[in-house]
């Protein structure tokens, strides 16, 4: 019998074989917070926070293992977040590395949707966190999305080399401080907290003009540094009532290779940023963002409207076909601008 043809393959091209594209996912927004935000005013920065942890449907894990403080320090934060909408905050505190390898602790991130890390003691939060499960928890949900915010220590362990401890001055000097390894959460950055209220400039200088490769960015009090992944580059804009000030030592001269004990630092050639609220800044390429500002559209009209009246007057003014008379009369059909006050004429004589 004559070979019969093969039967096709049903299979080939079917559903359940066609590739499966994994949804890519960002990693989620941070939030470097200079210290003592706003706990009683208009939250400015913490408000921030809870919308973008998801606002009604945030759950929260306040993490405090920094604060010498009790359980009174989850409390306050607890009746913060409810206060501004969100609907569950847990606590996950580990007082030792032993604490930060339990199971059940790591486990309290696994369907948080933002992740608060208080103030306190930055060395004490680096070496019972780094290099541990529940570290490696938080690095793990800030990849799949989760908001990561921390407070004065909070902000230094995210970056990839943190201030340990150190003096402050306006003025940088040889062993003004020291790092420490952060969680690097944001690389290549170190980050400075109470900046210009702590007068901290000297120090963070210092870090820059020693490791010309880190960016310096130092956050005032009650003002974030919100940094998020846009078109593969990494962007930080400022939210709150200070500033952000970041150095960039790239082309720094410095001695600090040779310079003795606390003797005072060369440090020529780094580049100054200082960012208020609203500003941004591409921590990739090291720019600032001139965003296009946002115009009211009512207010964009009335603008359009004052200038075609402005334009028709300025016309019968240059051709001489309208007395001063007829121009007082017109000028009362042009929409005023908010707040303008229009000159008086005066006669002639």
């Amino acid at each position: 019998m004559p070979n019969e043809p093969e039967a096709a393959d049903s299979s080939v091209g079917s559903p359940a074989h066609s590739p499966v594209i994994s949804p890519v996912i960002s990693p989620g927004p941070l939030l470097a917070i200079g210290g003592a935000e706003d706990k009683l005013g208009r939250r400015t920065v913490l408000s921030e926070f809870v919308a973008l942890a998801g606002g009604a449907q945030a759950k929260i894990a306040v993490v405090p293992t920094a604060s010498s403080l009790g359980p009174e320090i989850i409390d306050v934060y607890d009746a913060l977040f409810r206060r501004l909408g969100a609907r569950e905050v847990v606590s996950a505190r580990p007082e030792s590395r032993e604490e930060a390898e339990d199971p059940d602790l790591v486990a309290r991130l696994d369907d948080v949707t933002g992740i608060f890390i208080t103030g306190g003691n930055q060395l004490k939060l680096s070496a019972i966190v780094n290099a541990t499960a529940f570290g490696e928890a938080i690095k793990a949900a800030h990849r799949r999305g989760v908001v990561v915010a921390g407070t004065s220590a909070g902000a230094s362990i995210q970056s990839s080399h943190m201030v340990a401890f150190g003096t402050g001055g306006s003025t940088p000097r040889q062993r003004m401080t020291q790092l420490a390894a952060g969680l690097g959460l944001i690389h290549d950055v170190v980050i400075d907290q109470h900046f210009g209220q702590r007068n901290r400039y000297g120090r963070l200088l210092m870090l820059v003009a020693q490791s010309p490769g880190l960016l310096g960015i130092g956050v005032d009090e009650d003002t974030a540094a919100v940094v998020t992944e846009r078109d593969s580059h990494t962007m930080l804009r400022v939210v709150g009532r200070g500033v952000v000030t970041i150095f960039d030592g790239r082309g720094v001269v410095s001695n600090a290779h040779e310079a003795r004990r606390t003797a005072p630092l060369l440090a020529s050639g780094v580049v100054l940023h200082v960012l208020p609220d609203g500003a941004v800044f591409d921590l990739t390429d090291k720019v600032l963002v001139r965003e296009a500002p946002v115009v009211d559209p009512a207010e964009a009209e009335e603008l359009a409207v004052a200038g075609r009246d402005l334009r028709r007057l300025a016309h019968d003014i240059t051709a001489g076909d309208a007395s001063p008379g007829v121009l007082r009369r017109r000028r009362p059909r042009r929409p005023r601008l908010r707040g303008e006050r229009l000159p008086r004429e005066r006669g002639t004589a």
